[in-house]
């Protein structure tokens, strides 16, 4: 399993995601963490594909809502990438598109084989923990329902073994602080969490996770 888990795309850390990823060739972009703003979905992806682009890479976004019903064809589809980047928005949100297209179970498939690296980061990174609580001070889990047609999951995929909150001292991301305050609630509980600024990240490898802090 290859995982590089940020705050903000790639931290201060492009380097390492390179070195993990090797090189540059086709990526798919899953971006239905921003589902329930339709206003900003083009932007938003707009926003991830320069900077993968102007690194050599050749995104295609894979819309999770087509492979609902579909989950073979999604798994096909995703075979054919030696990367996926899932970007920020709302965890609750991509949570639910990923059990409603089989995301979840298709993913873990390809991890468990190293058939593809994953990259996320903000909710793509969140997803990927034991379970979501917490979050919903910074996410609003009642825009699952309309986006989505179902109710919100509070399970994470658990491919990590404890929460991540993003955008800690970062407020150029969280202005109003609501991500530290977080991770110092999550502190003061004693509950396992990577605290990630926008310039950190998190690599796994196999069993071995390393925490990327700030700067090289």
């Amino acid at each position: 399993m290859r995982l590089f888990l940020s705050s903000y795309r790639f931290g201060a850390h492009y380097d390492r995601f390179a070195a993990l990823v090797g090189e540059p060739g086709p990526i798919a972009i899953i971006p239905n963490a921003c589902d329930a703003w339709p206003a900003a979905w083009t932007s938003a992806v707009t926003s991830d594909r320069a900077p993968l682009r102007h690194a050599g890479f050749r995104p295609d976004v894979v819309d999770l809502r087509d492979y609902i019903g579909r989950t073979g064809e999604l798994e096909k589809t995703l075979r054919r990438y030696p990367a996926l980047w899932v970007r920020g928005g709302n965890t609750f949100v991509l949570r639910a598109q990923f059990a409603r297209s089989g995301a979840d179970l298709v993913l873990r498939d390809l991890l468990g084989e190293d058939a593809l690296v994953y990259a996320g980061y903000s909710a793509g990174a969140c997803l990927l923990t034991p379970d979501l609580h917490g979050l919903e001070s910074a996410d609003d889990p009642a825009e699952v329902l309309p986006a989505c047609e179902v109710e919100t999951r509070w399970d994470g995929l658990g491919l990590v073994d404890r929460r991540i909150v993003p955008h800690v001292d970062s407020p150029a991301t969280d202005p109003d602080g609501v991500c530290t305050a977080l991770a110092a609630k999550f502190r003061t509980e004693g509950i396992p969490h990577w605290a990630l600024t926008d310039d950190d990240a998190v690599i796994v490898e196999g069993d071995r996770a390393e925490v990327l802090l700030g700067r090289p």
